[in-house]
């Protein structure tokens, strides 16, 4: 069943439930530039200047610092979520893409795709305490829940490559479809979900047995878009485990994945390629970022329906939400 997208209702918001607003940070690539949005009326309240193509962005556990990957300007610029000020800068290696942060909040681990290399950074001394080789144009990184385990996806070289975070040796590598985008554990860190955007497939990797093996590979088909079209990007898992929503690309979908069977139940209709994707910190809403259409959607996740569309900057890449 494919559901279209809902222009939104200010109903739609009335019977969600009582949640808390948060604000929601949208890198923009071209506008160089990130976009602020207020959780709970969607309107934008800020925007502020990002560096030269903003891309990958995340935020401290603790809400007080806004890491933003700055590709062309080779670095990572550090925020205030509060003020929109930088703070400072972070070495990160040539063409820093995507990163993610260990648990605690530091180290980051920042994959830089023209020099096939993790470069692991100390976020509160602002030194490089390694590079990792990996394969060819690295592109996702992934911390395991337990934070003993990075992740990297290498599109080139179409593998996952596990990587130990004590001693910063590679330990496993699963060769994956081709152009492998973005990887993505489960709550429990029993599974592995890894998209790969050519290959048209997301891997999912069971992380039980005593070496990580492909379980299952999850395709998709929608109703009048061409195979070539379906293009599986970010990915995102509910923490109760029950669902897995793909973005996949210039399909302008995101598709519902049950989670216990690894099936596809539903797309959903948003912008023009959908890129990445982030939850409300209670998980009520999932936000896509649309590149072509630049805006962004919102997702009712309780519904799996599209309750709006937010105009923001020039082709949004990335998005995350402050804590509560």
């Amino acid at each position: 069943m494919l559901r279209s997208a809902v222009v939104f209702l200010s109903a739609a918001f009335m019977f969600a439930g009582p949640a808390e607003a948060n604000k929601v940070f949208v890198t923009n690539e071209r506008s160089n530039n990130v976009t602020v949005l207020d959780s709970q009326s969607w309107e934008v309240i800020a925007t502020f200047p990002a560096g030269n193509r903003p891309r990958g962005i995340t935020i401290s556990p603790d809400g007080k610092e806004l890491y933003v990957c700055a590709s062309d300007d080779d670095t990572v610029r550090v925020f205030d979520p509060e003020t929109y000020q930088e703070l400072h800068t972070l070495p990160s290696g040539p063409d820093p893409e995507l990163f993610a942060l260990d648990p605690s909040g530091n180290p980051l681990y920042v994959a830089n795709e023209d020099d096939n290399l993790v470069t692991v950074v100390d976020v509160k001394t602002r030194q490089v305490l390694a590079e990792i080789p990996v394969g060819v144009e690295p592109e996702g990184v992934a911390v395991s829940p337990d934070a003993k385990t990075i992740i990297n996806t290498s599109e080139t070289t179409n593998m996952a490559h596990f990587i130990n975070a004590s001693t910063y040796e590679i330990v496993h590598n699963v060769r994956v479809d081709q152009r492998p985008r973005y990887a993505e554990f489960t709550a429990d860190g029993k599974k592995l979900y890894v998209s790969s955007e050519i290959g048209g497939t997301v891997s999912v990797i069971d992380l039980t047995a005593p070496e990580p093996a492909i379980a299952k590979k999850i395709g998709f088909a929608v109703p009048g878009i061409l195979p070539e079209w379906l293009q599986p990007v970010g990915v995102k898992a509910t923490k109760d485990g029950s669902r897995v929503f793909v973005a996949l690309g210039p399909a302008n979908r995101v598709a519902v994945i049950d989670a216990s069977r690894d099936e596809v139940l539903d797309y959903l209709l948003v912008g023009q390629r959908v890129w990445q994707m982030a939850f409300t910190p209670g998980e009520e809403f999932l936000i896509t970022t649309n590149g072509n259409s630049n805006d962004v959607s919102v997702i009712d996740v309780k519904e799996e329906t599209v309750i709006q569309s937010v105009q923001v900057g020039e082709q949004p890449w990335g998005v995350v939400v402050a804590p509560n």
